[in-house]
């Protein structure tokens, strides 16, 4: 179905010109600018003649159909990141971009970063995935804050905020997370300990999919779900392949027409939505296990996200729901993927590895009072994590609609465009970052300007609603691996990454962990 879709484009022809990347200036016939790539973000344009037309903006082509033709018969989508990479370097460090049913304004500077954030407004609205939008009118399920928008997005958050994003909040569900990671390194320990050899080389891709998902289920559901276990529960087992079936899912139906791909019963929109099904069966589930004993008032203490939000009452039970649920299925590949990133950039850079593990064993002699503490006096494993996420961030892009006309670059945006920041891209330009491919946590200790440079989780109000569990649960991850395990690999090559709607390895990588 999408190939006759597809034939059936025109032409076009394609933008032209080049990226003087030692000046920064657009080069092009047809797209003449003298504008520098830096400037200050926070200056005003002073001559509106001095401002050029959205127009004149290097384009990728403006045919949305024939380019996607291109896409689809270059298999372009998995190497997605890469194609931005070469379209900045070739058009500048803005351009435009129409794809399919996909339009948007592609920026990679820090400084047009801080003027986007300037221009978001009271409610910032990101990129809608209809896909997900539609799935959720036809099974008549209300939409959380990643899909809404409006004052309905506005009070939404700031509930969850409290609970999900607060210190508060995050000092409430820290111990759950440690408990995971301690469990995670005892079952490594028990693997290793039957080896003969006294070390274990081992594919971690499912295993760290597994910790993701029984760490996120007990901070949001106060439950654990076994799966750290010799034998795990196959409905959770079910529903992490729903989670990557979505995902995989979800790539074709940002371009593709979804209204024809429902008509023409295409196996892409029945796979997406029957993994959203099953997303929403494993979350009805823990919902109705732990709503039975709140009911039953049962005393207790902390029992997770979800049970206090019941306990507060500010939020109807159909959107804690739908809230939860977001949150349950974005927080296992997206945190399960930076953290094999790590794993493999430490174990190819043992004096970081050392560094790290130097850090940890100080913190923990200064007898911090509690885990939030601790993980404060962590400020190099923190910046392991910024520089995982800067080499490979989980989605390649931040978006967001404008809510009035903007200057980006010297370019006049009108309101209501779709404006992309290239995250991949931006982590890997050297006129944004010294040495950018070399793995290196301490540039983020240093008094260097890191202002939108770090966006793996977005930024302003809108940023990713489960960062602070993320960030946490990583950093707890790590600290107890490093404590316990010497982590090398053989394979000391640049790791082959695909996009597939987030960032993923081509083929993990194996690791070899040794008891320390």
């Amino acid at each position: 179905m999408e190939k006759k879709v597809l034939r059936q484009v025109g032409s076009c022809l394609l933008g032209r010109g080049s990226w003087d990347p030692c000046s920064f200036l657009w080069t092009g016939r047809s797209h003449m600018s003298t504008a520098p790539l830096v400037q200050e973000a926070t200056s005003d344009v002073t001559s509106s003649s001095s401002v050029l037309p959205f127009h004149s903006i290097p384009s990728t082509g403006r045919n949305a159909w024939f380019n996607l033709f291109q896409f689809w018969r270059k298999n372009s989508f998995q190497r997605m990141h890469h194609v931005m990479e070469e379209n900045f370097h070739q058009l500048g460090p803005i351009y435009r971009e129409n794809l399919g049913t996909h339009s948007s304004v592609n920026i990679i500077l820090p400084q047009d970063v801080a003027r986007l954030f300037q221009s978001e407004g009271v409610f910032p609205r990101r990129m809608t995935i209809d896909a997900w939008a539609t799935h959720r009118e036809m099974r008549n399920h209300k939409y959380g804050v990643f899909l809404l928008n409006g004052e309905s997005w506005r009070s939404d958050r700031i509930i969850l905020n409290k609970e999900v994003l607060s210190m508060a909040g995050v000092k409430k569900f820290m111990p759950f997370l440690d408990e995971v990671s301690a469990d995670f390194m005892s079952m490594i320990k028990q693997r290793l300990n039957k080896n003969t050899r006294g070390a274990l080389t081992v594919d971690l891709y499912a295993d760290l999919f597994r910790f993701t998902l029984e760490a996120s289920s007990y901070v949001l559901y106060g439950q654990r779900l076994g799966l750290l276990e010799e034998h795990p529960n196959a409905e959770s087992l079910r529903f992490i392949s729903a989670v990557e079936t979505m995902i995989k899912t979800t790539l074709p139906l940002l371009y593709y027409p979804h209204q024809l791909m429902r008509l023409l019963d295409s196996s892409v929109w029945n796979e997406h939505m029957k993994s959203w099904d099953i997303i929403f069966e494993q979350a009805d589930r823990c919902i109705q296990n732990i709503y039975q004993e709140f009911c039953l008032g049962q005393e207790r203490g902390y029992s997770g996200i979800m049970a206090e939000l019941l306990l507060q009452g500010e939020l109807p039970l159909d959107s804690i729901k739908a809230n939860i649920t977001e949150l349950m299925a974005g927080g296992v590949d997206t945190t399960a993927m930076p953290l094999l990133f790590t794993l493999f950039e430490l174990a190819r850079n043992q004096s970081v590895q050392r560094e790290l593990r130097d850090e940890i064993c100080k913190a923990e002699a200064q007898n911090p009072k509690d885990l939030n503490q601790l993980l404060n006096l962590m400020p190099l494993l923190k910046g392991a994590i910024k520089e995982t996420l800067r080499l490979y961030p989980v989605g390649i892009t931040v978006q967001r609609h404008l809510t009035k006309d903007t200057t980006l670059h010297n370019y006049h945006i009108p309101s209501g465009t779709l404006v992309q920041v290239g995250l991949y891209p931006m982590g890997r330009s050297s006129h944004i970052f010294q040495d950018p491919l070399r793995y290196n946590p301490n540039r983020w200790m240093r008094r260097d300007d890191t202002n939108f440079k770090a966006l793996a989780f977005g930024f302003g109000s809108r940023q990713c609603i489960g960062r602070r569990i993320a960030e946490a649960e990583m950093m707890l991850f790590l600290m107890h691996m490093l404590k316990n395990f010497q982590i090398d690999t053989v394979c000391k090559d640049d790791i082959k990454t695909v996009f597939g709607f987030i960032l993923m390895p081509e083929k993990p990588p194996l690791l070899t962990f040794r008891p320390i």
